[in-house]
């Protein structure tokens, strides 16, 4: 394979792993590591170091699309960051004291269920009956996206402390495992917050950068980041998340709902696959 074929075929994938990442708010690296190191070859410390550089150009592309839209919510995406870098930095800590061969085991079990709940909820929808909290009006996190018809649609945010609480597992099992924690951020936001669907997904690629710019600053001080390969690879994460922000607004939510239930499925039995071979 030369090497104008090979960068051509980065792009592609990477394309469509930044278009992934944008609609479901999981960012593309999630597809990118296992592209990179299964289908190229790639040794697995580079495809991390070349995707974190992807996941801060796919957050960096989608979120500045949906800040402008309305979509993003800013104030709950740095409430939350901040209990998903604390529990970063405490699965650090753990992480060469309990075996990520157990944990990856049972992360793909609760990807699993989250999934089904997730599809459950999608051909079976909850009724409406959003209460508010009073931390919300207080931290101003309650706020209005645009509508299909594009009318302002107000939403009240839920059980904050929850949230909070899943943003921590979230960071814990992120520097545990050294995994994306897309799936987690949405799933806190959608189903214990109550947020909307599209500002979950939205703001969880918001969150998404901030995360992985300190990662990406470690593995570019250890010799990890490859220019000649994160370069093609953030190219197409960046072209493919742009398209996919554009897509995200006129996209129907219960079609996102699917593609997003299909995704964690998927990285729920990788994840368990890779546990149980211990490649973790």
């Amino acid at each position: 394979m030369t090497a104008l074929l090979f960068t051509l075929l980065l792009f592609a994938g990477s394309l469509a792993a930044g278009l992934l990442g944008a609609l479901t708010g999981l960012g593309g690296g999630v597809v990118l590591v296992p592209l990179l190191t299964l289908v190229f070859h790639v040794d697995i410390r580079y495809a991390i170091g070349a995707s974190l550089v992807s996941v801060i150009a796919t957050s960096s592309g989608a979120a500045a699309a949906y800040v402008r839209e309305g979509y993003s919510s800013v104030r709950i995406g740095m409430l939350l960051e901040i209990a998903t870098t604390i529990g970063a930095v405490f699965g650090a800590f753990l992480a060469t004291r309990i075996h990520t061969q157990v944990l990856a085991i049972i992360f793909g079990l609760v990807l699993i269920y989250s999934a089904y709940l997730s599809w459950q909820q999608a051909r079976h929808p909850v009724p409406d009956l959003r209460k508010g909290s009073p931390w919300s009006s207080k931290l101003k996190l309650s706020g209005q996206y645009p509508g299909p018809d594009g009318k302002p649609q107000k939403y009240e945010v839920e059980n904050i402390p929850g949230g909070a609480t899943m943003m921590f597992g979230a960071g814990t099992l992120s520097g545990l495992l050294g995994i994306g924690s897309g799936a987690v951020k949405v799933l806190a936001m959608d189903r214990v917050m109550k947020v909307p669907f599209k500002v979950s997904t939205t703001t969880s690629n918001f969150m998404i950068g901030v995360t992985a710019a300190a990662s990406a600053g470690i593995y570019l001080h250890r010799g990890f980041i490859d220019p000649g390969l994160a370069f093609p690879v953030m190219l197409g994460v960046l072209c493919g998340s742009l398209v996919g922000a554009r897509y995200l607004v006129k996209a129907n939510v219960s079609l996102l709902r699917n593609i997003f239930t299909w995704v964690i499925l998927a990285l729920g039995v990788e994840m368990i696959a890779n546990g149980a071979m211990n490649k973790l």
